[in-house]
């Protein structure tokens, strides 16, 4: 992954929660276009949580990652694609065997244009008849972000493993 320019160029931000935050990161670091990414905690009552903390469901926090992407490269729609394909967004604070608020599906929206984007992929996705239940992912405006513990940043690349319930892109 490319180091994050600082000049010169539009960068944006997303912010995406759909289980477990070491396979969803994965799954976006291998997107063309997609600058950096960062795994942490969005969505709670607290301030600066820790895994520890948001694994006992108290916080209120999302497992999430915050993704930096070159919107000339990679459009916000196209990262809304691979969110909802990578996960199963009608199942409430669930991801496979990771249950808990903190694996809900949801999207944080940095703007009014990624609100409207991400509702209306949304209403596309429920009405089109691929899943059996409705569409429950929530989008909420984006809050601040904890990045998570150094060990959880690439977890999947430092050591080599896979899962998660995290679908392949």
């Amino acid at each position: 992954m490319s180091p994050v320019p600082t000049t010169g160029q539009n960068i944006l931000k997303a912010t995406f929660g759909a289980g477990c935050f070491w396979g969803v990161e994965t799954a976006f670091c291998n997107v063309v276009g997609v600058l950096n990414t960062a795994v942490g905690y969005m969505g709670g009552t607290s301030d600066s949580p820790t895994y520890r903390d948001v694994c006992t469901g108290t916080t209120g926090h999302a497992e999430v990652v915050e993704i930096i992407f070159d919107p000339a490269k990679v459009s916000y729609e196209n990262l809304l694609g691979v969110f909802f394909r990578i996960h199963d967004p009608t199942t409430p604070n669930r991801q496979g065997v990771d249950i808990g608020t903190q694996y809900r599906s949801v999207i944080f929206y940095h703007t009014p244009e990624q609100k409207a984007a991400a509702e209306s992929c949304r209403e596309r996705l429920d009405r089109s008849g691929r899943f059996r239940r409705p569409v429950i992912t929530e989008i909420m405006p984006a809050q601040t972000f904890w990045r998570a513990e150094e060990y959880h940043q690439r977890y999947h690349e430092k050591h080599g493993s896979s899962g998660c319930g995290i679908r392949s892109t």
